[in-house]
């Protein structure tokens, strides 16, 4: 966190009101000078989007949201903005004018985004996105699904919306979620918190994801990456990274992972082997398609 963020976060609740009802007023006012983003993180949930979303951050030519010292991930816009206008979206990117002094300074156009860890997972957002933003790329975290779904579970119950077992969780997840997506594709206005919240399993078959993210923008402009990769070397992803989206490369000075779940153990057994069998069949359609081995876990590495 900046030091100037800091302070900001010691500041009295009247005095934050206050900023904060004068940013927004200033960048809605200056809305139609700001476009809107370059490219999104778009998930998944888990696989490390606030890690990733705070490296490009500290690349003076990636922008964060509007005011950046707020340090705020993500608007939701695409499904959580209440109806709220593409004016209301623009005006969390940074203006024309504030890019032309950072193109000065760094010698090149700086670009800016944010993150979702649901845009991914709603299939009918990448449709929003392409219509009001085609130019934009994308870029995908993929995790270990077991691993992801057991993060899940946790931040759920570290949430507090979660009274159910991890088991009696992953049994309940059919039921929990039955029509919620036929209701969502009926009602474009519906947001499902079930869909949302209690997919652990569903939620780590990512080929269809990616499927329907390309069936919509062209494959040159997504970036799928593997979230143990990242964490292994953030540096080399993150000089990815700056070749997909156009930028110099750049070396971080903090490549600490942040939003980790607090509750460090192992996914529980038997939850561990039901999973990889379950999930098996999906990874293995992934790295055909992928073309790689991803290296996660499977019922043949438990024995």
């Amino acid at each position: 966190m900046s030091l100037l963020a800091e302070r900001r976060e010691s500041a009295p609740r009247w005095m934050k009101d206050v900023a904060n009802l004068t940013t927004r007023g200033y960048a809605l006012g200056t809305s139609a000078s700001r476009p809107g983003p370059d490219f999104l993180v778009v998930g998944t949930k888990r696989g490390g989007t606030t890690s990733l979303y705070n490296y490009l951050q500290q690349h003076p030519s990636l922008l964060g949201l509007f005011p950046q010292p707020r340090g705020r991930k993500s608007t939701d816009h695409f499904f959580a903005s209440g109806g709220r206008s593409e004016r209301w979206y623009r005006s969390h990117f940074h203006t024309e004018a504030y890019r032309a002094r950072v193109a000065r300074r760094e010698g090149e156009r700086p670009l800016g985004g944010e993150a979702s860890p649901y845009y991914l997972w709603d299939p009918r957002i990448v449709h929003r996105v392409h219509a009001a933003y085609p130019q934009v790329k994308a870029i995908a975290l993929v995790r270990d699904p077991v691993e992801r779904a057991w993060s899940h579970y946790q931040e759920r119950t570290e949430n507090g919306v979660e009274p159910l077992g991890f088991a009696e969780a992953l049994a309940a997840e059919e039921a929990r979620t039955a029509g919620e997506l036929e209701r969502m594709l009926a009602d474009p206005g519906y947001h499902s918190t079930a869909h949302d919240w209690y997919t652990y399993r569903a939620r780590g078959i990512y080929l269809p994801q990616l499927r329907n993210w390309l069936s919509v923008f062209p494959a040159e402009q997504l970036l799928v990456l593997r979230s143990e990769d990242m964490y292994d070397d953030v540096q080399a992803v993150f000089d990815r990274i700056c070749a997909f989206l156009g930028v110099r490369e750049y070396a971080l000075p903090d490549v600490r992972p942040r939003n980790a779940s607090r509750t460090k153990s192992s996914v529980p057994q038997p939850c561990r082997r039901e999973l990889a069998e379950f999930f098996e069949p999906h990874n293995r359609a992934l790295e055909e398609f992928l073309g790689r081995d991803l290296g996660w876990t499977t019922p043949g590495s438990l024995r």
